[in-house]
């Protein structure tokens, strides 16, 4: 399992669950043991701290990522960029020299 695969179902269950708590405190409004506006304050602060956690989780993986690449010391898309340009010019200043000899 790789660790998209991980992590897409860590994602997957924490919106399952955060279903769950919803149909709970539903049932606890529909039950008398909690008013409406308490029911709606108890899943909009379970819904911001669940929003909270999934926001670091995905910034801490993003950093584990990032690290995990630069530890392998892979070209970024602006070292490509970099060597692209490089190529370019050299190209151009093959051309002209070749250009040169014909004359």
């Amino acid at each position: 399992m790789s660790l998209f695969d991980v992590i897409r179902n860590a994602m997957l269950a924490g919106f399952g669950m955060q279903e769950k708590v919803k149909d709970f405190i539903d049932d606890l409004v529909k039950k008398g043991e909690l008013s409406e506006s308490q029911g709606a304050k108890l899943v909009k602060e379970w819904s911001d701290k669940f929003e909270k956690n999934t926001e670091e989780v995905s910034k801490n993986i993003s950093e584990s990522v990032a690290k995990a690449l630069e530890k392998m010391k892979l070209a970024t898309k602006e070292d490509i960029g970099k060597i692209n340009e490089k190529i370019d010019m050299l190209g151009a200043r093959i051309g002209k020299l070749e250009e040169s000899k014909k004359e």
